[in-house]
């Protein structure tokens, strides 16, 4: 059988941790602007299928980034457990260190051997001060390439606040173009064309900059030590995917004329404090609202994320009378 509701690739999953330390980490927050309580911290698996069977997702792949390699590693065990105890209700983005290329190596070394393995990476635009354009990756992107690899690239979520407000508001839009045009002018797109990296945020600010860069990016005054060309340009930005988390409203529509429709996937942040059911159910509403007012198949957008993620489709696949099971 073929799965029966939406495949989610932007959930966030946090580890167990106690009420001090739940208030610790909010009050740092909120010093950056990010006016969040304890209680919205604590996270459970069984929240979330919770959620998602209201909201019609019958799977959500996994992710989180702590900064401490040690707490990553951990995170990743603790992500892989989740999914071995819910095989059908979620999968896994397995975390890389990429301020380290051998650590995200051993990573991927150790993930290759589980049961149920990984169905793709997750990292950050910046990871420790250290962006994804960084050549010291490129052995990381070598081996990625080789697998045909499905990489999510979130926004870097320890960045501080301006101008009084969050960074998760409009900063993360900004960052993620940043360092996709410097992926670009790196030549890490060209180089590992077998990749596919998913832009989270309907890849931020970057369709709406894309034209930009196409008619300006390759003018003499613009650096371009690798001779890109308009072609190549507009190519390689195409051959891109984004999630469509919290950002569907007006951001899904020039994401689809950067990378086309089939490259558009589902997405949610799901897990976080600056998500609730309202603003998960609305933004599920706007993919909807896309699809019925560009005469799309009612779907289409939820089919292009199991297109992407064949191994979960086949984990999710299930008999009717498995289709309503709550934990």
């Amino acid at each position: 059988m073929a799965p029966t509701g939406w495949l989610d690739v932007h959930t966030h999953f946090f580890p167990p941790m106690t009420d001090e330390q739940a208030e610790e980490i909010a009050h740092n927050l909120r010093k950056g602007n990010f006016m969040v309580s304890a209680p919205s911290l604590h996270w459970t698996a069984e929240k979330v299928i919770e959620y998602n069977n209201s909201a019609g997702v019958q799977m959500s792949l996994l992710s989180y980034i702590p900064t401490q390699h040690e707490k990553l590693r951990a995170a990743n065990d603790l992500g892989h457990e989740i999914v071995k105890k819910y095989p059908d209700r979620f999968g896994q983005l397995l975390s890389l260190p990429t301020d380290d290329a051998d650590a995200c190596l051993e990573e991927i070394g150790k993930a290759s051997h589980w049961d149920v393995r990984p169905d793709g990476y997750s990292t950050s635009t910046v990871y420790n001060g250290v962006p994804l354009s960084d050549p010291r990756l490129d052995k990381v992107w070598e081996l990625l390439d080789q697998e045909k690899a499905v990489v999510h690239v979130h926004p870097n979520a320890y960045a501080p606040g301006t101008h009084g407000r969050p960074s998760p508001l409009i900063e993360v839009a900004f960052d993620t173009a940043r360092i996709a045009t410097d992926m670009l002018y790196k030549g890490v797109f060209r180089r590992f064309a077998n990749i596919n990296f998913i832009f989270g945020h309907c890849g931020g600010a970057l369709p709406a900059l894309s034209g930009r860069i196409n008619l300006l990016g390759t003018e003499s005054w613009v650096p371009n030590p690798l001779n890109l060309t308009r072609d190549e340009i507009e190519e390689q930005l195409s051959s891109l995917y984004v999630d469509t988390a919290a950002t569907a409203k007006t951001g899904l529509a020039p994401a689809a004329n950067m990378v086309g429709v089939s490259h558009c996937v589902y997405g949610s942040d799901c897990g976080v404090p600056c998500s609730t059911s309202n603003t998960m159910n609305e933004n599920k509403a706007d993919v909807e609202a896309f699809e019925r007012k560009h005469g799309l198949e009612p779907g289409t957008i939820a089919n292009n994320t199991w297109n992407l993620f064949p191994a979960a489709a086949k984990r999710a696949e299930r008999d009717d009378h498995l289709a309503d099971r709550i934990p």
